[in-house]
């Protein structure tokens, strides 16, 4: 209870149903683990939250940046609502120190995972919504996802592809993730750097940049793609 109450401060909301936070905070492998007690997951909570996030960052950009076109606001509303953003906007407060897991989820690195990070701030969304409604939501919403809004907006929001794909691939116990730059073309000044990423020993994606982190990123980015392609 005394985590609960301190995410309570760090939000900013007192909840009348504790419950729901309760609920929200509890990772499927928990409930899995104690099946006895009869424990509800967040899984359906994060099911709702995903729409009701999506009505507030709809109806805020709508009302607040009239002059872009329904493609652009599409656009950038998919930046705000993504599984790294999200996770993000999770990490700032610190809400894998509140979640519930089962010991297995726990040893693989559970609190740190970007995807549980994500779902379980939709699932605090929710718990707002069925405890103090929409209002509060938006409150919550543009109070801790302001910055990661205006960037998507701006398109600064900088995704880290290396961290994800690092995180995809520790779900496989013994793989191992190696950046090499094999090339490099132009003067000093304006030089570009060619990287590409390896799984244990295969090639699984290149990248090209003006830095090396930069090329860096570009090359995980192609080999989240190709694992995603090898697992369709």
């Amino acid at each position: 209870m005394e985590g609960i109450k301190r995410l309570e401060e760090k939000i900013g909301y007192t909840f009348k149903d504790i419950s729901y936070l309760k609920r929200a905070m509890t990772h499927s492998s928990y409930a899995n683990e104690n099946k006895k007690e009869r424990i509800n997951n967040n899984e359906r909570l994060e099911f709702l939250g995903d729409s009701v996030l999506g009505l507030v960052i709809s109806e805020y950009l709508y009302s607040h940046f009239p002059n872009l076109a329904e493609g652009q606001l599409t656009k950038v509303r998919a930046r705000i609502v993504c599984e790294a953003s999200l996770g993000e906007a999770a990490r700032a407060l610190n809400i894998g120190a509140y979640m519930m897991f089962g010991r297995g989820e726990e040893l693989t690195g559970g609190r740190e995972r970007t995807s549980i990070l994500s779902d379980a701030f939709e699932a605090l969304i929710a718990a707002l919504y069925l405890d103090g409604g929409v209002e509060v939501v938006r409150k919550f919403v543009l109070s801790h996802m302001n910055r990661i809004i205006h960037d998507a907006v701006q398109g600064k929001l900088f995704i880290d592809y290396k961290t994800r794909l690092q995180e995809v691939i520790q779900i496989k116990k013994g793989n191992r993730i190696k950046y090499e730059i094999f090339n490099e073309e132009g003067p000093d000044h304006s030089k570009v750097f060619y990287t590409h990423v390896k799984l244990n020993d295969e090639i699984i994606g290149v990248g090209k940049g003006r830095s090396k982190k930069e090329s860096e990123q570009e090359a995980a980015k192609e080999g989240l793609k190709r694992l995603a392609e090898d697992e369709a």
